[in-house]
Order: structure tokens, then sequence, then C-alpha cells
């Protein structure tokens, strides 16, 4: 294993105490209220400082997201042995995923700025590709699932690959809870359980695939709020 100096080991907490102050300010001031200024005037650190770590707050913006993605991945894979039974190791990521949203605000928030266009074009190539890694492997985690359920027998597959498959509850899931944390008036035009709604809707695509054992939604309902349960969240947020 890769010792680090003690310089390195300087530089990498410097890093993470810029990162943990800039968090609670992008959640609360959002993008535009970030910057390279405010950051040294509240770590009373040198603006030159900062950029010896980070060219510019993007990357910053990226750093942080990668943190999000990193700590959301790992809610997957705790998730994913939850079970012997391939469903309930599907329903459990989809319980890590409410969690995630729902408990770690500060993260999803965060990761949803990531989409930005800007702030991704403006990131480094070299964070750009461990974010794009750290999704390749959330994504094997989740589609690694879906094969052994194949393999078990408990799912035929229409002609699309497991990933293409998986993409289908993703856009299910985060697509909801995106509108759960964006849409404040969801009581007003009648949706008033958000969060019963995207279980129903995973429930009824999962039963239409044929996807055993087949559960009454009541059932499957209690189960995903056990698996909830037993989901432990890794790092601070």
């Amino acid at each position: 294993m890769h010792t680090l100096s003690r310089k390195q080991r300087e530089i990498q907490q410097r890093e993470q105490q810029i990162l943990a102050m800039a968090r609670p300010m992008l959640v609360r001031d959002g993008y535009a209220g970030l910057s390279m200024d405010r950051l040294a005037v509240e770590m009373e650190y040198a603006k030159g400082t900062l950029y010896n770590h980070f060219p510019n707050k993007e990357e910053i913006v990226a750093a942080l997201a990668l943190e999000s993605l990193e700590l959301r991945r790992q809610m997957f894979e705790q998730a994913s042995t939850l079970s012997d039974n391939s469903r309930k190791r599907m329903m459990a990521i989809g319980a890590a995923c409410e969690k995630y949203a729902i408990e770690c605000q500060q993260h999803f928030a965060v990761e949803l700025m990531l989409r930005n266009a800007i702030i991704w074009e403006k990131a480094s190539e070299q964070r750009q590709q461990l974010i794009r890694t750290c999704e390749l492997r959330a994504m094997g985690v989740v589609a690694g699932v879906v094969r052994d359920a194949v393999a078990l027998g408990d799912l035929h597959l229409p002609e699309m690959t497991p990933e293409e498959f998986v993409f289908g509850f993703w856009s299910l899931t985060f697509g909801s809870h995106v509108l759960i944390a964006s849409s404040p008036s969801l009581p007003d035009i009648g949706v008033n359980q958000p969060v019963r709604s995207i279980r129903y809707h995973g429930w009824t695509l999962m039963n239409g695939y044929g996807w055993q054992p087949l559960m009454s939604f009541e059932e499957s309902d209690r189960c995903m709020h056990d698996l909830a349960e037993r989901i432990s969240i890794g790092v601070q947020h």
C-alpha cells in the first residue's frame, strides 16, 4: 500500500477543510453564492492558497459532488448485500435512494448541481474521470443485481441490457426525488405522498416484469421500510 508523505497528508487535510467549509456555503447560497474570495475570508487563508488546491470554484463543486456520489455508491453496495433474494436486493437499493435523497439532502443538492453544464465543463479532466468511474461503479452494483436475478431465473429481461433495464428504475427514482426536492407545491397538485407513489410505481414495474417472487404492495412497502432501517450512512452529511 502506498503511504502518503507528511506533506501529502497536510495537502489532503487542507483540501478536506476547504471542502467542509464550502459545502454548507454552496447548499445555503447556491452556485452563484460560492466564491473563492468568500472562502478565503471564512478560512482566513490567502486566496492564492485556495488556488493551490482548486483552480476554480467549479472544481470545488465537482469535488464535493464526487464525495456525494461516493456516499451514494457506498449505500448502494451495502443495500445490495442485505438479502439473498434478488428482488429484495433491488428493493434495498431503492430504499437506499430514498434515504440518500431525504436524509442526505446536502449531498443530494450538490449532486444535482453537477448536472449544470458550466460546472462540468470547467471541472478538470481528472475530476471528471473520477466522477465517471464512481458512477460506473454504482451502475455496476445495480446492474449486477439484475444479472444475478436473470442467472437465478427470477427475472427474464426483454430485449435490453441490464444497464438499460436499470435506467428505467433510475429515471423513476432519481427523477422523482428531484421533483420532491424542487417542487414544494406537490401537495397543491394532489401529490400528497410522493415517496409512497415512487414505491408503488417501482412495485408495479417489478411485478409487471415478473420479477420473482411476486409481492403485494403492502408486503413490498413493509419490506422496503425494514430494509431502509438497516442501511447506514457512512460519512457525515
